[in-house]
């Protein structure tokens, strides 16, 4: 059961509910604090629902589980995205945590004694002495804007909002994109539609397999996955794919083909680097996400979007921490496998502040959220 508990003193608030949120409170709780937690859908399992039917994780169900709770099953096997669903309801259910849903965070604002208010979507407010922004990406996505692309009529749309490939059969559709979701998705598609992946270089891969041993395994006992966030994102210049070889032979074989990155929109389609124009029914953008943070725009902590942080500790706010961010330390912060060890980083520092701040001076009444005393 989830425990609903009514914090003594301002708790520390955790915006977003999906594996950074539930990993945050389950560090939190560790250091001795009640958090409460808001997450903006109507379960604790973050966006992993709406993600694209066919989705698996790229790490085995060894390397794939939150501090605490083991995915179950053949530790082998890449979990799809209904079991990672199971999963989080499970964590979830397991955390003795105020955790509640239906509550969109609309903006975080500084309070004259070093504190945070949050108000909601719904007018509600709520005053933390600390606060976790684990809310991810996926409301975030990416969309680059191309010339002409507000003249073209056909469906345009990024691959958030993709699910099956059933809906494109017999259609032309580009795919833009050199990464796991971009080559996936293409790869599915091909099945059922004529498919290009549109790419700005060629697609790198890396391979799922050596030695017969997934690739997370040599990542662990090399002690590569714990190389620091800001040194990898310098060596990471460029996507790269993971694959056991059906990808590669796919695109060799032009299902889907790869194209360089057309130039412009018509009014029906693309008009690819060699000046041919061409119709298209559709374009998928697989372009990534940004973090989902304008919420904390309000505290002037953000920088074009990014939050100024060092490790996902706050530069600019004492009790400010981030979780989920890529890169954030090490090569699998924004995942599963990864998000925990960040979680238990940053919720030290936080943790410091919140109590800190606790034992200085007593706690004023609060506004009701989400319709809880």
């Amino acid at each position: 059961m989830i425990a609903r508990m009514t914090p003594r003193t301002e708790p520390l608030v955790i915006v977003g509910g999906g594996q950074s949120g539930l990993a945050a409170a389950r560090a939190a709780l560790t250091a001795g604090l009640r958090p409460v937690v808001l997450h903006a859908g109507t379960e604790p399992v973050g966006s992993w629902p709406d993600y694209y039917d066919s989705l698996t994780l790229f790490s085995p169900a060894r390397y794939s589980a939150l501090p605490g709770l083991d995915f179950g099953g053949d530790p082998e096997r890449y979990p799809s995205r209904a079991e990672v669903v199971a999963y989080l309801r499970r964590y979830a259910a397991g955390l003795d945590a105020d955790i509640r849903t239906g509550v969109r965070v609309a903006a975080v604002l500084p309070r004259p004694d070093g504190g945070y208010l949050l108000r909601t979507d719904a007018g509600d407010e709520l005053a933390a002495a600390g606060i976790v922004a684990a809310s991810g990406s996926f409301g975030n996505p990416h969309r680059p804007v191309l010339p002409r692309q507000d003249r073209y009529a056909g469906e345009l749309r990024h691959v958030a909002d993709y699910r099956r490939p059933e809906p494109y059969a017999g259609r032309r559709v580009v795919v833009v994109g050199a990464g796991n979701s971009a080559v996936q998705v293409g790869h599915e598609l091909a099945a059922y539609a004529d498919v290009t992946l549109a790419t700005r270089a060629p697609v790198r891969f890396l391979p799922q397999r050596i030695r017969g041993r997934d690739l997370h395994h040599w990542l662990r006992v090399t002690g590569a996955d714990l190389l620091p966030g800001p040194v990898l994102a310098r060596l990471v210049r460029h996507a790269a794919v993971l694959d056991t070889g059906v990808y590669r032979d796919a695109i060799a074989a032009g299902a889907p083909a790869r194209r360089e990155m057309f130039t412009a929109f018509t009014d029906d389609g693309v008009i690819w680097r060699d000046g041919t124009a061409e119709r298209v029914d559709a374009v998928l953008f697989a372009t990534g996400y940004r973090p989902h943070l304008a919420y904390l725009a309000p505290l002037g902590t953000l920088d074009d979007g990014l939050p100024r942080q060092r490790g996902g500790i706050s530069t600019t706010h004492p009790g400010l921490g981030y979780l989920g961010l890529e890169f954030q330390r090490s090569f699998s912060s924004n995942t599963l496998r990864g998000v925990g060890r960040d979680a238990a980083y940053v919720l030290a520092a936080v943790a410091a502040h919140v109590s800190g701040r606790s034992r200085r001076r007593p706690a004023p009444p609060r506004t009701a959220v989400g319709g809880r005393p």
